[in-house]
């Protein structure tokens, strides 16, 4: 590459944003600003190894603490509900990951892309709640947004150079998760430790249980249709055990490319501050006679409700999928605090969804309203 890269990272102290220095590491990039929620400790050895200028802390206690502990280092700590913003604002990044998780993720989604030329979106829910509202923003705004999700990275990649009206349709790929296999009567004593063994993957524990009940695949369908502007009815949901071919697009002449990888996210991640670039990286090589079989399953939807609730929700589109989202979060948060049984997650979920009509063409208000409704209509199912 000709230039020095200079990246900002967002929920620096999870499973996608580690990673994502890790990558600005290797690649000999600036890390100018860094985001997190409670990970002081993280934290700190973030801001002595990368120096960025700012670090936004989302707890205030933590914040305070460290204050204290980098005085000694030229970044500035900030905090408050409006730190990120405020702090995406004062920089120039060539490109921001965006790796916080859940619906938090939305304002500062929305306020990167009107500051920096590319953001690469490992916030699935941002796009799933309002991907129309970020879609015609980052239009507007000339904002790249390129995936750092393996499977939309896939897709991505698999797109290059072709025109969108010879799609015939996306093939999203699944790892089916710790559960495959198994019926819904199988499912109801699940444990939370057992739903946190994710066969391929090391994630943050809300995306392995979404993993483990295939909502992660139903929000990914959703993030998909706004991302490659295709219609639910092209993507095509596909279980494949071992997760090496991470999404696939046919095309009009039944040619099928598929982007294939280790289970490395630091690969996706690259790609998204170096694109068109390709450049050396850390992932490990595939040894395809180790592997020796690549396979494919249909879901089993009986079992893992979630997926066809997503595909029916994906259809009707407006703030459905936002209140599907919004539910799911306040569902997987009870289910990870012991409160309700796995397969709860998917029945509070369901009958959410189902109290409410969709508003199409909603605004930020709009979305922000159902949000919050949504979640405390499943806080009163469960308590």
């Amino acid at each position: 590459m000709t230039e020095r890269k200079h990246i900002t990272a967002l929920g620096s102290t999870g499973s996608i944003g580690t990673q994502a220095l890790d990558v600005a590491s290797f690649g000999g990039y600036t890390v100018d600003a860094i985001a997190f929620g409670k990970s002081g400790k993280l934290g700190e050895e973030q801001i002595r190894k990368y120096a960025p200028k700012y670090a936004a802390v989302g707890d205030e206690k933590t914040a305070s603490e460290l204050r204290l502990a980098v005085a000694d280092t030229n970044t500035k700590i900030l905090t408050g509900a409006d730190a990120v913003p405020e702090m995406i604002d004062m920089l120039s990044s060539d490109v921001c990951i965006n790796a916080i998780s859940g619906f938090a993720g939305l304002r500062p989604t929305l306020a990167a892309i009107k500051r920096f030329p590319r953001i690469g979106l490992a916030n699935k829910e941002t796009i799933v709640a309002a991907g129309e509202l970020v879609m015609q923003s980052a239009k507007e705004n000339g904002c790249e947004i390129i995936p750092v999700d393996s499977e939309h990275s896939a897709i991505f990649q698999c797109l290059q150079g072709n025109r969108d009206a010879e799609i015939r349709r996306i093939l999203l790929t699944c790892s089916g998760g710790p559960f495959f296999g198994k019926k819904k009567e199988e499912l109801k004593d699940v444990t939370v430790a057992r739903a946190l063994g994710h066969p391929t993957w090391k994630m943050g524990a809300k995306i392995t249980i979404d993993c483990a009940t295939l909502m992660n695949k139903g929000l990914e369908l959703i993030e998909a249709m706004h991302l490659f502007h295709t219609a639910p009815e092209k993507i095509q949901v596909v279980i494949h055990r071992e997760s090496i071919i991470h999404s696939m697009v046919e095309y009009n002449d039944r040619a099928v490319i598929a982007q294939l990888g280790v289970s490395d996210m630091r690969l996706p991640i690259q790609y998204a501050v170096t694109y068109p670039e390709r450049m050396e990286s850390p992932t490990e090589p595939i040894d395809f006679a180790r592997i020796g079989k690549l396979t494919f399953f249909e879901p089993d939807r009986e079992a893992f409700p979630l997926l066809a609730l997503a595909e029916r929700v994906a259809r009707v589109g407006g703030t459905l999928p936002c209140i599907m989202n919004a539910a799911n979060e306040e569902a997987v948060a009870l289910f990870l605090n012991e409160k309700i049984g796995f397969t709860d997650i998917a029945d509070l979920v369901q009958k959410t969804v189902d109290s409410y009509e969709s508003i199409q063409n909603p605004s930020l208000s709009d979305i922000e309203t159902v949000n919050i409704e949504a979640r405390a209509f499943v806080r009163n199912l469960a308590y």
